[in-house]
């Protein structure tokens, strides 16, 4: 019998371990004092395709103001009507990819993580029961793509670079999979997973 590849992803979210932010290559910012970050939410869909694992990921559409071309995790502010941070990263993936709500098990989160953008991110694990057809949101959505787990889970994968933002040099971590540039806030809570299973 094949072991189920989420046991250790489950192991490690058991792990201990602090929250992450865009900042964390960069310890000379200095945040301001009082400020105020705004609760969202992504999820991290694994999907298995025989014995490979993969995360399902999206690439942002390019005529998006905020972020255009990148890629993330479906997902967003939480919302006055979400009753917490795992039902609007469901609600999210269901709105942006058309993963429905249940067709995911919900099996953990990791600690958050705070962006340049003044949101503090909880990515939400869980693993695509069925079948899953994605419907890209119109406007918003380029692409929906997987990866191989085994790619992300792998430390060494990860580089650090850098580019010059607001006049200074800003350092963030990369973990690219073919032509798909992948950093910024989804590199760095890949990275979180892959160093917790790593252990």
């Amino acid at each position: 019998m094949t072991a189920d590849p989420i046991v250790p992803i489950r192991a490690a979210l058991g792990q201990p371990g602090a929250t992450s932010s865009d900042f964390d290559l960069n310890p000379d910012v200095v945040l301001p004092a009082g400020r105020k970050l705004r609760p969202a939410a992504v999820l991290v869909p694994f999907l298995q395709v025989g014995d490979d694992l993969r995360v399902v990921l999206t690439k942002r559409s390019s005529a998006l103001k905020h972020h255009p071309g990148q890629i993330a995790f479906p997902g967003g502010k939480v919302d006055a009507g979400d009753a917490d941070v795992q039902a609007a990263a469901l609600r999210e993936a269901e709105e942006e990819i058309g993963l429905r709500r249940d067709n995911v098990e919900v099996f953990g989160t990791l600690p958050s993580h705070e962006t340049v953008t003044s949101f503090t991110v909880t990515p939400v694990l869980g693993r695509i029961r069925d079948a899953f057809d994605p419907i890209p949101e119109a406007g918003e959505v380029a692409e929906v793509f997987t990866v191989p787990f085994a790619h992300l889970a792998d430390p060494a994968r990860f580089k650090v670079e850098s580019r010059i933002w607001q006049g200074q040099r800003r350092y963030y971590y990369t973990v690219p999979f073919g032509p798909y540039y992948i950093w910024g806030a989804t590199a760095r809570i890949l990275r979180a997973l892959a160093e917790r299973v790593a252990v």
